[in-house]
């Protein structure tokens, strides 16, 4: 009896481990996919794009040398600090790691990401800094993943 427990458990315990391991790349690469998505907008100098990967809320939070809250004050910080596309530049991400958080049954729901960033630019207005670090978190929602908190030193 146990043997045949054993017999039908052990396929089903493999095949969600599959599904699981299969999900987790999927949610892995949204992530990627957006912030490459980011990236190109930022390189194109498209502000409003490139804020598409930020969830539109007012409970979104951006720390850097002041705290925003809010989706349109995060914005209006973008567009205040890199005026023209001299200003922003050629944007790179690097050292990227993903750390997905599952809920209780598994799915994965939240992230976390950190990295760091470069701007290869030929002007300055606002923001002085062409080399940093951050930390992101990110929510699935119905939309995909989006940005709740991002963290930028």
């Amino acid at each position: 009896m146990k043997r045949l427990a054993l017999a039908l458990l052990l396929p089903l315990l493999l095949f969600c481990t599959a599904v699981f391991a299969h999900a987790q790349s999927a949610d892995d690469s949204a992530i990627r996919a957006a912030l490459d998505a980011q990236t190109a907008a930022w390189n194109r100098a498209d502000i409003p794009a490139f804020m598409q990967t930020y969830e539109n809320s007012p409970d979104t939070t951006f720390i850097g040398a002041t705290l925003r809250k809010g989706y349109g004050p995060i914005l209006e910080r973008y567009k205040a600090n890199y005026t023209t596309k001299e200003q922003m530049g050629v944007l790179t991400f690097d050292h990227l790691d993903i750390r997905l958080l599952p809920s209780s049954c598994g799915a994965s729901e939240f992230a976390v990401v950190t990295g760091t960033f470069h701007l290869e630019r030929s002007a300055k207005g606002e923001a002085k800094k062409d080399d940093g670090i951050f930390s992101l978190v990110w929510r699935k929602g119905p939309t995909g993943w989006k940005i709740l908190l991002d963290h930028t030193s």
